[in-house]
Order: C-alpha cells, then sequence, then structure tokens
C-alpha cells in the first residue's frame, strides 16, 4: 500500500499530514520544528506510521518556495528510518497546489489545510516533477547562479530607481538619452559634475572637450554629444530649489549602491568561472556562451540523463506555449506558459541572446522570426531563439561533444531540420517542438 504526506513548511515549523492510499486520514494532522532534530522526529514518526498501517512505498511532497523547504527535504530524502519504505520526496512548483486547490471550493488557507492540500496533489499523482535529488557536482555552482540571478534583477531594479528620480532633476537627460549606456563611465561624470543648469549655461567647446576626455576618444562627434546635452538641459523641467538636496541624496546614494553591485557581480562571475571549471562540459564551445551563461545552464540542467529529450528539457524550463482550442478555432498567438523552472529559463533566453550575436546561423533565425512577429518583435523572436537553442544544449550535453558549426550553416548536432519543413510561425506547443 502506498501512502503520502503533505508539508506545509515555514521558516520556524512544518505542518504534516498522513494520507494512506484511499485518502483517509489515520492521525490528526500535526507539527514538528524545522529544524534537524525536528527533521529527525519527522522520520521517525512516519516510519511509525508506514509500519502500523502496512506501507510500502512513501510519497512526500512539499512545495518549493525559497529555501525554507531544501533543507527538510534533504534530510528526508537521506533519512535512514525512511529506507525500507522507499519513501521519494517531491518538490512541488506552487502553481500546481494553488490550482488543485480550486477543487476544494472554500476550503481555509491555514498551514494544516495546506499540508492537507498538498499531500492530496501526491496522491492525486499526474503531472508530478521527478522525485527530489541533490547532486553535489551541480549544486555549489547552482547557488553561485541563483545569487548572480537575485544579483543582476536587483541592480537592474536600482537603474531603474534612479532613472525615475533622474527625471525629476534632469528630465530632458531621460527623453533624448545622449548615451547609449545611461551609466556609462562619460554619462556618469556629467551628472556628477555638472547641475542641469550649469549644463544649459556651459560653453559648448569646454562641454565637448569634457565629452572627449570623459570617453577617452570613444565618441566620433563629441560636439554633437554636447549639443544634444545642452539642448537636453534647457528643456528640462525647474523644479523648485528646496528640492535640489533631497534628489542629489537620493541620487548620490542609489548610484553608490549600483556601484557596489556592479563590484559584486564581477566578483561572482569570476568565482563561477573558477567553480565551472571543475565541471565537465561542451557548452562552452557554442560562440556566445562565456562561462557566465554556460554554467547558467550546467547548474540547473545537471545531469542531462534526467531528461527523457530535448522536449521534456523545454517544458522543465517553461519554454513551452499554452494551446487555444474550440471547434474549428485555433488561436495562432499563445502565451509562454512560463511554468517550469525560472533560473534555466532565464539563463536560456539570456544565452540566447548572445549566441545570435556571434552565431551567423542563430542570428539569421532570430531575425527571421523578429521579422514575422506582429507585436513584441525581439521578445518573441528571442524567446524562440531560446527555443532553439535547447536542442542545441540537449545534444551537446548528450552526446558529450563540441560544437562544429555545418558548412551549410545548420546546426546538425541540434538535428536542424530542412527549411522547407520549419513552420513559418509559432502557433502552438507542437509546432514549436519542430522549430530548427
Amino acid at each position: 500500500m502506498r501512502a503520502v504526506v503533505g508539508l506545509d513548511v515555514g521558516r520556524d515549523q512544518v505542518d504534516i499530514c498522513f494520507l494512506v492510499a484511499d485518502g483517509s486520514e489515520p492521525v490528526a494532522r500535526w507539527r514538528v520544528p524545522n529544524t534537524q532534530p525536528g527533521a529527525e522526529a519527522l522520520a521517525a514518526r512516519l516510519a511509525d506510521l508506514a509500519q502500523q498501517h502496512r506501507v510500502a512505498a512513501l510519497h512526500i511532497g512539499l512545495e518549493a518556495t525559497g529555501l525554507y523547504w531544501w533543507p527538510l527535504a534533504c534530510a528526508l530524502k537521506d533519512a535512514p528510518a525512511l529506507g525500507p519504505y522507499q519513501a521519494q520526496v517531491y518538490a512541488l512548483n506552487p502553481q500546481l497546489v494553488h490550482t488543485f486547490r480550486a477543487n476544494y471550493g472554500a476550503l481555509p488557507k491555514t498551514d494544516k489545510a495546506d499540508a492537507f492540500v498538498i499531500a492530496e496533489r501526491v496522491r492525486w499523482g499526474r503531472h508530478l516533477p521527478a522525485p527530489f535529488q541533490v547532486d553535489l557536482r551541480y549544486a555549489p555552482l547552482q547557488r553561485l547562479t541563483r545569487f548572480r540571478y537575485h544579483l543582476v534583477h536587483t541592480l537592474v531594479r536600482e537603474k531603474n530607481y534612479f532613472l525615475t528620480f533622474l527625471f525629476l532633476q534632469f528630465s530632458g537627460f531621460c527623453q533624448v538619452r545622449p548615451f547609449q549606456d545611461p551609466f556609462g563611465t562619460t554619462s556618469c561624470a556629467v551628472l556628477e559634475e555638472f547641475t542641469t543648469e550649469e549644463l544649459a549655461q556651459a560653453a559648448l567647446e569646454e562641454l565637448a572637450d569634457f565629452v572627449a576626455t570623459q570617453g577617452r576618444g570613444q565618441f566620433h562627434d563629441p560636439q554633437a554629444v554636447a549639443t544634444t546635452l545642452q539642448r537636453a538641459a534647457r528643456d528640462s523641467f525647474r523644479l523648485d530649489k528646496v528640492l535640489a538636496e533631497p534628489l542629489r541624496v537620493v541620487l548620490g546614494t542609489t548610484m553608490a549602491t549600483i556601484r557596489t553591485l556592479q563590484r559584486q557581480l564581477k566578483a561572482v562571475d569570476r568565482t563561477i568561472a573558477q567553480e565551472l571549471q571543475a565541471l565537465p562540459q561542451t557548452l562552452d564551445s557554442v560562440p556566445g556562451l562565456g562561462p557566465v551563461w554556460t554554467a547558467g545552464l550546467v547548474a540547473e540542467i545537471g545531469d542531462i540523463t534526467r531528461f527523457a529529450t530535448q522536449a521534456s528539457l523545454a517544458q522543465y524550463a517553461g519554454l513551452t506555449w499554452k494551446i487555444r482550442q474550440s471547434g474549428q478555432f485555433q488561436a495562432e498567438d499563445t502565451a509562454l506558459t512560463k511554468r517550469g523552472n525560472t533560473y534555466l529559463r532565464y539563463y536560456l533566453v539570456e544565452a540566447a541572446n548572445s549566441v545570435r550575436v556571434h552565431c551567423a546561423d542563430y542570428r539569421a533565425y532570430y531575425q527571421a522570426k523578429y521579422a514575422q512577429s506582429t507585436k513584441h518583435h525581439h521578445k518573441r523572436a528571442l524567446v524562440l531563439t531560446a527555443r532553439k537553442l535547447v536542442r542545441l544544449v540537449d545534444a551537446l550535453l548528450r552526446t558529450d561533444r563540441r560544437y562544429r558549426p555545418s558548412e551549410s550553416g545548420q546546426d546538425q548536432k541540434e538535428g536542424a531540420l530542412p527549411s522547407r519543413q520549419r513552420p513559418g510561425r509559432h502557433r502552438h506547443p507542437r509546432r514549436a517542438v519542430a522549430v530548427g
């Protein structure tokens, strides 16, 4: 007989629901602390219950949210007391539990009720993930690449916050964008050296000399940049002087935070590159896949044999599309499911954006999909390029071969289809799989 266990994991405690095969609860739901002794006590009690109810297989489910669940899952997976009962731990996507919960109507939202819903979802069984495993070869790298993901998103948020407040002080700068990178060396030097009023009144020749000096000769026409800056300053709103000091503090502090995050990002990138060297892989042979993007893919995929096919890998990354069909109607443009590993999807999309710049075949594919898209051209083309990259990544990891583009420009290693067999544009997931 099989029994299932639902765990609602919090920072301090874990609520447990134990169900036998017919869905009945032979014991009341209980709670243990989310500590090592608590995990040991939980394993011991589950073993006693399994013995009492003659359980042959024990399936344990918990939601994979945050990191509070991870040490507990590791402890239960390796618990000696649960060994005789073929214990398997399932880390569930919260979306699976959320949608399943609707079947129970007005169920109260409590920790013990959540544990019950998780147990019922595992008992139902369909579309469960593979049992939770920790591959210590990839776990250290995964912690680093996921932390990098956090740093990048924090940096983006701080930059957007800075630009929002910069608009109050220098609205024209945000509107005309005189520099390609508003956080580049020359741009930052201008913002730190001049106030908006000083730029508006500055001599054009002196401003052009300043731009040329800070840009170290990289600007083809410093005079034009200076003219744009001065026009932006003169067109900017003039705020009351009482706001000058608060804005200076906000912008200065935010810029200091941005520079700190940038330094931290470089340090993490160096550590990631060093950690990657210890793992055998061939993905770095693909043009554009540097150590960071390669590490992100390797860390999240782990052992490629976990996935039956490249389509399974794409589904794990959430690079699949919803199907909308009713009668004779079939939706042509459908949304990305985004159900899967967020980190893997991020690194696949960023890797595809880099590969398309360095690899002619992927550049041509991106451009073709860009031209075919009717809206969101870049995003749609880039995601489809990432879906194409999945096939190449799967093939290289599965065969342990280095990337070699064919003479015809097609990636034979990923089993690309002839152009006449490719769909013109994405319609639904089955056609997306055929994209090559």
